[in-house]
């Protein structure tokens, strides 16, 4: 009930009208421009030195009439149309080719010739039901300056009286009618437009199938790469402390009898390699899923992380309880490669970490006031991490200029 009184004020409402009736305007400008260029096209077609242009201005105004309109539908509507011309790599020809003969061209093409028609429709009856409730609302306030004080409406003449509340009466009614014509001749436009100047499903699914192809080519090298550190980590650390012990105990076993004290030494020299080894096992554990993001979840492990920083680290984190345990992985981490990038290279003073959820997404900011230059392309670690954020569809911004700051930006889906 509540959104049936606010309609008639709503800025939903306004922006949907506006956009109906600048589609005459709009309409005429695509209609005339699209008739003239193939006109001209065809007659010139046995002229190649004066079609080619032709051809090229066509191209070129059907291509920016295209992001005119998406953008059009995007800031009154809200309503984000994808551009549906592909990426073309190659040749000049091998472009020009895919401009001139891809299918998104020609359906720019049908829209610049729809428009006008459909907007002239959508124009003509939406103004006609604003401009009869708003007539009908203040018809009291002229009614006794129009001929014999009669307004004439279709097949009744109002005079004073009743009939003139009457009319108010309808134009109320009216009033709560029209902005769901709008919106309804706008939806209409909606389907239009994301039919004829965005992609079609089939491309969308083909472009969707390749990314989630990329996205688990890059899972798989991300957990090859952590499965190889892992076992460089164990080899290298722990099993050659426990190697060691083993041998400690086995030496201290041949002398307990001969040489007591020898053996004591050996034990306590084994018993420091037994811990060692335990806090390098711990510390592995820790690089594969922090104990107190299990325990904690991010509003815990993250302060808990920048509480072990070199550099002092102002959190903010605002997250529910729990959120998906890849989720969590992936920001803790992303956090935790951004302090020690830091540390290492950053020659920061100030490191500021915000943690938000919002909309069913993460979002994550790591900013120092190092002396920037940091490169996506060119560190391993931050290419890492975009692998690894990648691999949840979430995107990675950096924003590092020559003297920094330095600025990560992620964004992690969150919805089940």
């Amino acid at each position: 009930m509540r959104t049936i009184l606010v309609a008639p004020v709503s800025p939903r409402t306004w922006a949907a009208t506006m956009h109906v009736l600048l589609d005459m305007v709009i309409g005429t400008i695509t209609f005339t421009f699209a008739v003239t260029a193939v006109s001209l096209v065809g007659s010139l077609v046995c002229t190649l030195v004066l079609w080619v242009p032709a051809l090229a201005i066509m191209v070129v105004g059907l291509r920016a009439m295209g992001w005119f309109e998406r953008a059009r539908f995007n800031a009154l509507l809200q309503v984000p149309i994808d551009d549906p011309h592909p990426i073309v790599e190659g040749t000049l020809w091998e472009k020009t080719r895919a401009w001139v003969f891809g299918a998104a061209l020609w359906k720019e093409l049908a829209y610049a010739l729809l428009l006008f028609p459909l907007g002239t429709i959508g124009f003509s009856l939406v103004s006609a039901v604003w401009s009869a409730s708003i007539a009908m609302i203040l018809l009291p306030t002229y009614v006794r300056l129009l001929p014999d004080q009669t307004a004439h409406l279709w097949l009744f003449d109002i005079s004073q009286g009743p009939g003139v509340w009457l009319m108010v009466g309808v134009g109320v009614a009216l009033a709560f009618l029209a902005p769901w014509v709008a919106r309804g001749w706008a939806t209409i436009d909606i389907m239009i437009g994301r039919t004829l100047l965005g992609r079609n499903t089939t491309e969308e699914l083909t472009e969707r199938v390749e990314s989630l192809e990329v996205t688990r080519t890059w899972a798989v090298e991300i957990a090859e790469a952590e499965r190889r550190r892992i076992e460089r980590d164990l080899h290298d650390g722990a099993q050659q402390r426990l190697v060691a012990l083993a041998m400690d105990l086995g030496l201290a076993q041949a002398k307990l009898d001969d040489d007591p004290e020898r053996a004591r030494e050996l034990i306590d020299h084994a018993h420091g390699e037994a811990k060692r080894a335990i806090i390098e096992l711990r510390d592995l554990a820790r690089g594969i899923h922090p104990v107190s993001l299990s325990d904690r979840g991010l509003a815990g492990a993250i302060p808990a992380l920048a509480g072990r920083s070199t550099i002092p680290v102002r959190v903010d984190v605002r997250v529910p309880d729990r959120l998906p345990a890849s989720i969590e992985g992936i920001a803790y981490f992303v956090v935790s490669e951004c302090l020690a990038n830091a540390t290492k290279h950053s020659s920061a003073r100030n490191v500021w970490v915000v943690v938000v959820h919002r909309d069913d997404t993460l979002l994550v900011e790591v900013t120092d006031d190092g002396v920037g230059a940091a490169d996506l392309e060119l560190g391993t670690g931050l290419r890492g991490l975009s692998d690894r954020v990648a691999s949840v569809d979430g995107t990675f911004d950096v924003s590092s200029p020559l003297g920094g700051p330095t600025t990560i930006r992620v964004e992690l889906p969150c919805a089940s």
